[in-house]
């Protein structure tokens, strides 16, 4: 007798043939097969159920937006009525108001742009300008000279840049409102001072003296163009200069290990090469090592022609007046295009996520389930093979 012969026959006496190996194996394959399918559906419905309370908590977060915007959306519209009552009623209010906004809520930006890693706005010039109007309102109000700078700051860069850096005027959002505000109403404040305050009225024809023509005094038109152009612009040069040595030499390699910190260059940049406009095109005329170069000469271009027209602005009521109104439409008028143009396109985008959320986990079973088939399939016939030999 043969040796296969005796291991066979010691196979068949132990109860293990060939053929009930085989069936072992294959019933112990099948076994992990559907301990695995089961597993692999308990997956699938885990993912399920942790996506749709993924997708309810989503769904609770923007009610809670909404009802926040609603919030928001009623005290703005309240709150810039009863400024344009008062602004009526009683002009000379207007200064205090303003310092009273400025002192809350600049604060509290700050905070929150810390927390936002954008807190190197706060050095921007608009907030450097701000300052100066809080110290001309509240330490030196009747400093004809420092009025007449912080006019040319107020009615110069800041008001422009309304216009031109599309600032939206839009109820639901506190940080829009708050970057409108710090921009439009220093020009509203020196406006109701230069023509609407009756302090200034009384200024204009002091007792015992001839009649002054305005508030303040203009001698002459090079005594106008000193206060209004030439002293601001040395006033802007110090901040950029400021600026300059703070951000990009100081701070320059904290910004450089941290990409997520934003400082108003690096936003600008960012949207400009993503819209490919003007500005991107203009900044890289020197090449892209020069674009913070051009970036800063750029802005002292800007500042210098919007600080030259104050001057005809600074002498005529009803071109003041039409500026005013000019620059409150503009702020309107972005505000309207966010809300009927931006904001549909970003519940587009959220919807589209929100539903790549849901048909995650349904796609992830398709996957697994031809995968587990498969693995099942190779393992049962690598059972087999090893028996077999």
């Amino acid at each position: 007798m043969s040796g296969s012969d005796e291991f066979g026959e010691d196979m068949n006496v132990n109860g293990y043939s060939p053929g009930t190996v085989k069936q072992r194996f294959k019933d112990r394959a099948e076994k992990v097969a559907k301990t695995k399918e089961m597993l692999s559906k308990q997956a699938v419905q885990t993912k399920e159920m942790l996506s749709k309370q993924a997708v309810k908590i989503a769904k609770q977060a923007e009610e809670h937006e909404r009802f926040i915007n609603k919030v928001t959306h009623l005290l703005g519209v309240l709150g810039f009525g009863g400024f344009c009552f008062l602004l009526g009623a009683r002009p000379q209010d207007i200064p205090y108001v303003y310092c009273l906004f400025y002192v809350t809520f600049v604060p509290l930006r700050w905070i929150y742009y810390r927390f936002k890693k954008w807190h190197y706005y706060l050095l921007d010039f608009c907030y450097y300008a701000n300052t100066i109007f809080l110290v001309d309102l509240l330490l030196y109000p009747r400093n004809e000279k420092l009025f007449m700078v912080c006019f040319s700051f107020a009615e110069g860069p800041l008001a422009w840049a309304l216009i031109v850096w599309r600032c939206s005027l839009v109820f639901s959002s506190v940080d829009k409102i708050i970057s409108v505000l710090i921009h439009l109403l220093p020009g509203i404040v020196f406006f109701t001072i230069r023509w609407w305050n009756p302090a200034t009225f009384e200024a204009m024809h002091p007792e015992g003296t001839s009649n002054r023509f305005s508030w303040p005094y203009v001698e002459d038109k090079s005594y106008l163009w000193t206060w209004l152009f030439w002293v601001p612009l040395v006033a802007y040069t110090l901040w950029q200069v400021l600026y300059f040595l703070i951000v990009d030499v100081l701070r320059r390699q904290r910004l450089l290990r941290d990409p997520e910190v934003m400082t108003s260059y690096r936003e600008l940049s960012k949207k400009a090469q993503k819209a490919n406009n003007v500005w991107w095109r203009l900044s890289g005329l020197l090449g892209d090592q020069n674009r913070l170069f051009m970036y800063i000469l750029l802005q002292a271009i800007f500042t210098v022609a919007t600080m030259a027209l104050t001057v005809p602005i600074f002498l005529s009521y009803e071109f003041h007046v039409i500026f005013q109104i000019l620059k409150v439409s503009a702020s309107v008028w972005n505000g309207g295009s966010f809300l009927l143009e931006v904001m549909p396109r970003q519940v587009i985008v959220k919807e589209k996520k929100k539903s790549e959320i849901q048909m995650q986990p349904v796609l992830q079973s398709q996957q697994d389930q031809p995968s587990d088939l498969m693995e099942n399939a190779m393992k049962e016939n690598d059972s087999y093979e090893l028996h077999r030999s």
